[in-house]
């Protein structure tokens, strides 16, 4: 059976400009530092990364944003994010398992879809790189009006897999989709 070419295809036809906001869930380190315009300036790693990562793929980062975790302030900064001309927010921190953790609290019931295969495939990824532990994981994403949205854990080798392996490569095609 010939390979089918149509997501290739799509890719081909996919939007050149992305721009993406970035948003660090920590209530210690927005405890300490605040809302800073930088993640450099909040020694975030996660949100360095974050940055490099999609800055070096010629991709555009537009915005940066710290915050505790705090379910309506999360989801008071994804709607206001979704307002502006943004086509993908990434957000890490706040996805595990401790009751403090509410990003996905704040976030999907914001999700106008889901995107499952974002979340299969981060633990499936995740498995190979940290083995049984990524059952703890409850990464995901999902479409909020016109705008991809992921949810990622917070530390920084998590957010380069996912970045590397699914965001970066997948965004412009699920941006061209929506």
């Amino acid at each position: 059976m010939p390979r089918d070419d149509t997501p290739t295809l799509h890719k081909q036809n996919a939007p050149k400009i992305v721009k993406f906001a970035i948003i660090t869930v920590s209530t210690s380190r927005y405890e300490t530092y605040g809302s800073v315009p930088t993640p450099q300036q909040a020694d975030d790693i996660s949100g360095t990364v974050m940055m490099d990562l999609i800055s070096g793929s010629g991709l555009e980062v537009v915005s940066y944003s710290m915050l505790p975790d705090n379910e309506t302030l999360i989801a008071g900064k994804v709607r206001e994010l979704v307002g502006l001309d943004i086509n993908a927010i990434v957000i890490s921190g706040g996805t595990g398992l401790a009751p403090e953790d509410v990003t996905l609290e704040a976030v999907e019931p914001l999700f106008d879809k889901t995107i499952p295969g974002f979340g299969e495939l981060f633990r499936m990824k995740s498995l190979e790189e940290v083995g049984t532990a990524a059952i703890l994981s409850r990464a995901s994403a999902g479409i909020v009006g016109r705008c991809a949205v992921f949810c990622l854990p917070g530390s920084p080798a998590a957010v380069e897999l996912a970045l590397k392996e699914l965001i970066i490569p997948e965004a412009p095609h699920i941006i061209k989709h929506i």
